[in-house]
């Protein structure tokens, strides 16, 4: 197999691992329940850490209680009496399936009060550009972006600093991957 297949499948490999949906698990291990007084944002400040994508899952861990998704008035009302879906199983699992705003709360007012309710912001899909597994004729060229593409750390948010760290390991290994078939050859 010549160097540039295998670097045009560890470029697929890739890409596919890194697309597929997630599930998260809200509150991590706290689950879904009422916050502390002193973490009364606690679920929105999970949530905003966290990049969704259509495609991904939650899911709601709680002994008591329920899950709420609802609109916005909703939300900021912490009024559950116009639900979009209701669930009171303890382990639910609710697909998000379209670009936009989620809101979810409690269907208990005072635990919705006390912060038990989070807002998603959900984007498109995960992919890469298709360009993406042609690999380049020279693997050491064109690696590295232009000044005036890399943007500075003042301007990046959580989530476009996560990508760009994720774009840069992946480029890393392919030019470890790609420096390890010129090393290894006669």
């Amino acid at each position: 197999m010549s160097p540039y297949t295998s670097l045009a499948l560890l470029f697929l490999a890739i890409a596919t691992a890194t697309a597929a949906p997630k599930e998260y698990q809200v509150g991590n291990s706290v689950g879904w329940r009422i916050p502390a007084n002193n973490e009364t944002d606690l679920y929105t400040t999970w949530a905003s850490r966290r990049p969704f994508h259509v495609g991904d899952s939650l899911r709601f861990r709680y002994s008591s209680g329920s899950v709420v998704l609802v609109d916005k008035w909703g939300f900021y009302h912490c009024d559950s009496s116009h639900p979009i879906a209701y669930f009171n199983d303890g382990n639910t699992v609710v697909n998000l399936d379209k670009v936009g705003t989620v809101y979810f709360i409690s269907g208990n007012i005072e635990r919705c009060e006390k912060g038990q309710r989070m807002i998603v912001h959900v984007r498109n899909p995960r992919h890469f550009p298709l360009s993406i597994a042609d690999p380049p004729h020279n693997p050491y060229i064109a690696m590295s972006p232009l000044p005036s593409q890399v943007p500075s750390s003042d301007t990046l948010s959580g989530s476009s600093a996560a990508g760009l760290v994720s774009a840069s390991i992946v480029f890393s290994i392919i030019a470890l991957t790609g420096l390890g078939f010129c090393l290894g050859q006669p």
